[in-house]
């Protein structure tokens, strides 16, 4: 497995129109892949996630099982002389993941649950709105993932409510674009939202977490959802 980490040039015109479609970006990164065919499922084993730290200052991360070669997105979208992207083994990291261990995590993702609004209707699958249903999204599949996500002290809470947990939410992006039904052929409108997480967590299941980190969490992987990156916690 591998993790890479490419910065974007955010004043580049190629890099206007990757940003602001996820569809784009997705195959942008599918294009980094000498290995990989066009075939079902193939997208799956690759997640990436756009990290907008400030204006000037926006990552791209990707992780995926082969070396990925990223001349194409410099090209469009980085600094073609005077720098590259960077990618590591992520495998020796993984291995050293025990449980009781702390780390700070980032984490972008599609909240969503299932949702009918009268009982003949089928169920639709709609997307979290507000931050706090958005937190209680992610506290929900923490157990299955690996993780807990740490509480914060009862002295150190500022709110009544929603601030139990070590874990923030921000950069809300909300995207409208077509897809295709394969079995109709029916052209749609798709919406999604995405949040990314900030925290901090307590690794409670390492075998679970691994699987985590390397296969996603959530829906919406091919649009830039679903990779958690963990840091030495401060």
């Amino acid at each position: 497995m591998f993790l890479t980490r490419f910065r974007i040039n955010t004043v580049r015109l190629g890099a206007r129109p990757l940003l602001a479609s996820p569809q784009r970006m997705h195959a942008a990164v599918m294009s980094s892949f000498a290995g990989l065919l066009p075939s079902e499922g193939a997208s799956s084993r690759i997640l990436w996630r756009t990290d907008r730290n400030s204006r000037a200052e926006v990552l791209l991360f990707i992780v995926s099982q082969e070396r990925p070669d990223l001349t194409h997105l410099v090209e469009q979208a980085g600094w073609p002389t005077t720098a590259t992207w960077q990618t590591y083994e992520y495998k020796p990291f993984l291995d050293k993941l025990t449980a009781g261990s702390t780390w700070a995590f980032r984490l972008t993702a599609n909240p969503v649950h299932n949702v009918r609004r009268t009982p003949d209707e089928p169920l639709k699958r709609t997307a979290h709105r507000t931050p706090r249903h958005q937190m209680g999204w992610l506290l929900t599949h923490q157990e299955k993932a690996g993780f807990r996500v740490l509480e914060t002290p009862a002295d150190r809470r500022r709110l009544a409510r929603g601030d139990e947990h070590q874990l923030t939410v921000r950069d809300e992006q909300r995207h409208h674009f077509g897809k295709t039904e394969m079995k109709t052929g029916q052209a749609n409108k798709v919406p999604l939202v995405t949040v990314t997480f900030d925290g901090r967590l307590e690794v409670t299941d390492p075998v679970a977490l691994r699987r985590t980190l390397t296969a996603g969490l959530g829906k919406a992987k091919a649009y830039g959802c679903g990779l958690m990156t963990l840091s030495q916690a401060g």
